[in-house]
């Protein structure tokens, strides 16, 4: 059952410790209060502020675990502390294995890779979190999670999800989600989430089947990858794969490829990055 009281309190008092510089926000003008405001927390969290404060006030609705998780990575909670906002929303947390939850640690890490695109996905490929250089790039993540987001999923059972990438790279692309998806059917096997996945997966696509057969097997670490955006043109990015410590995380950063314009082409998504692109499209494949 929900503790309402207990809820609320548990947010005000965080809320109230933050500071904007703690969460990447400007400090803006002078607060009359310290701590963040209402509104911030809401919109780091994906959620409308009216919302947000009825929650606070003990009169809000009973939230989703999508939100709960939600306000758990925009509040910077440890573990500790986003299992225990998960049991005073009357929720179970989740698995701790699972990989959904950013770490704090790792949120302050992004908060100063503001001139290259960033990605947080786990290690079946569901994107978490982008920077806002990420969305201009290949798209804004849908709001409800899941598959809608998992960027290996769409890649085999959507044929729009390759529109960003060239023809020609496709083929590898493919190859290299299998070599990964393989490294993690190994390491995690038998895990439900891993098994569903790749069942259904090798059920929805022959392409996947196919290559599942083969067997090869590599984690991925590093890849070269090229965007067609509507705006700027191809785009060469160089990715780097950072993994994050006794979780199944992953930390996507998308370097400009040396000796192409990408260095350019960024920074004029970034000025031109204010306007709204007629239908921000969902990430196919942001690895």
């Amino acid at each position: 059952m929900i503790d309402r009281a207990g809820l609320a309190d548990f947010l005000r008092r965080r809320r109230e410790l933050l500071r904007p510089a703690d969460v990447g926000l400007p400090d803006g003008v002078r607060r009359r209060a310290p701590g963040l405001r209402r509104e911030e927390v809401a919109a780091l969290a994906g959620v409308s502020t009216d919302y947000y404060s009825r929650i606070e006030q003990r009169r809000g609705p009973h939230p989703s675990e999508a939100v709960v998780a939600a306000l758990a990575r925009a509040l910077r909670y440890d573990l500790d502390e986003r299992d225990h906002l998960f049991h005073l929303a009357g929720l179970t947390p989740p698995s701790r294995r699972s990989g959904r939850h950013l770490p704090p640690g790792l949120m302050r890490l992004t908060d100063h890779l503001t001139d290259v695109p960033v990605t947080v996905c786990t290690d079946l490929g569901e994107m978490l979190w982008k920077n806002r250089l990420a969305e201009l790039l290949h798209g804004q993540l849908a709001p409800e999670g899941g598959r809608v987001n998992n960027g290996i999923w769409r890649w085999f059972t959507e044929p729009e999800a390759r529109v960003l990438g060239p023809v020609e790279d496709h083929a590898r692309i493919s190859a290299s989600h299998v070599r990964d998806l393989r490294a993690v059917h190994s390491r995690r096997a038998g895990e439900p989430d891993v098994t569903s996945l790749v069942d259904d997966l090798i059920a929805a696509s022959p392409e996947f089947a196919a290559l599942w057969e083969r067997h090869e097997v590599a984690e991925r670490r590093f890849d070269r990858k090229r965007f067609e955006h509507p705006e700027v043109g191809v785009v060469h990015v160089t990715c780097d794969v950072v993994l994050a410590p006794d979780t199944d995380l992953r930390l996507l950063v998308h370097f400009p490829t040396e000796g192409t314009d990408a260095r350019e082409k960024l920074e004029l998504l970034r000025v031109i990055g204010t306007q709204d692109f007629e239908g921000a499209r969902p990430s196919p494949d942001a690895r």
